[in-house]
């Protein structure tokens, strides 16, 4: 078997190959001053495992660089053909919520289905869909979760913190972090007003003197959870930290989660940010071997 990595997760898929014992080579690319790609990938063994591993961040590039990479590796007469991808893009929107508006969950999930045979992912965001395959109806796909490291990472790093999630969606993840180590949770209850506006109702309690950590899948534009943590603060927790599997944090996110009283930030690596502080090499290693892609 053969990882092939594109650029920017690099580190990070060459630590999935030394968990499999296996090669990683990169793939390489480049941009046109007009916007397209050049995509080169290694030499492929006929009938050989390759895994392509690309988190889908920032996924519209990205995603047609994926099927020009996946073509040429088809051509090459691979035999199996996974898509390793830790953040799975277009999962939220699952259902069309105004007259002619698509539902790109169900467009994007059935491309990449036909594009590989395998699909692993961590933490995808599923809300009215309640399977990866529902979503991704590849030959097999594999969803895996990051709350067992987060949760002990959690509770190394902290004395019992109470967990939060920022709203009701944030629940199954808030749930299984806390379950690890045995350690309390509750959910917010959220109202968005738009992309950027939001306002959080944290559940009744006394919060004063407590170490809070809110848990949530993905961080975007940081305001929900930068709204969940002024109202902690005002409550009296002794701090707020942010803990999530997807660190997105797009543009000034950041920023705003630390002027609303955030002290850490702490992801997966399943994107690179320098938030990152668990990495996901074991569990996608053990996916893999799941897959027997390895073999």
């Amino acid at each position: 078997m053969k990882i092939l990595a594109f650029p920017e997760t690099l580190d990070q898929a060459r630590a999935l190959a030394r968990a499999l014992g296996v090669g990683c080579d990169p793939v390489e690319l480049h941009r046109f001053p007009d916007g397209e790609s050049r995509v080169r990938v290694p030499a492929i063994e006929s009938d050989s495992a390759v895994a392509l591993y690309r988190s889908l961040d920032h996924p519209n590039g990205k995603l047609v660089e994926l099927m020009l990479a996946a073509s040429a590796v088809r051509e090459a007469g691979a035999g199996n053909l996974a898509l390793v991808a830790p953040y799975l893009c277009y999962m939220r929107q699952d259902k069309a919520f105004q007259v002619g508006e698509v539902v790109s969950q169900r467009v994007v999930g059935r491309w990449l289905a036909e594009l590989v045979d395998a699909v692993i992912t961590v933490d995808p965001h599923l809300h009215r869909v309640a399977t990866l395959e529902e979503a991704v109806p590849a030959k097999r796909s594999v969803s895996l979760t990051a709350a067992p490291l987060m949760g002990e990472f959690l509770a190394r790093r902290l004395e019992r913190p109470l967990l939060i999630g920022p709203d009701e969606e944030s629940l199954q993840w808030v749930k299984a972090v806390a379950e690890v180590g045995g350690l309390d949770f509750a959910v917010a209850r959220k109202e968005r007003r738009g992309d950027r506006e939001v306002t959080v109702d944290v559940p009744d309690g006394d919060y004063s003197g407590r170490a809070v950590v809110l848990v949530d899948d993905v961080a975007s534009t940081g305001r929900t959870l930068a709204a969940a943590a002024r109202a902690l603060r005002a409550l009296g927790a002794a701090r707020v930290d942010v803990m999530v599997s997807h660190a997105l944090f797009a543009g000034d996110a950041q920023d705003h989660l630390r002027a609303a009283g955030v002290a850490e930030i702490w992801s997966t690596d399943s994107i690179p940010h320098a938030s990152n502080v668990i990495s996901l090499a074991r569990p996608l290693a053990q996916a893999v071997r799941s897959l027997s892609l390895s073999d």
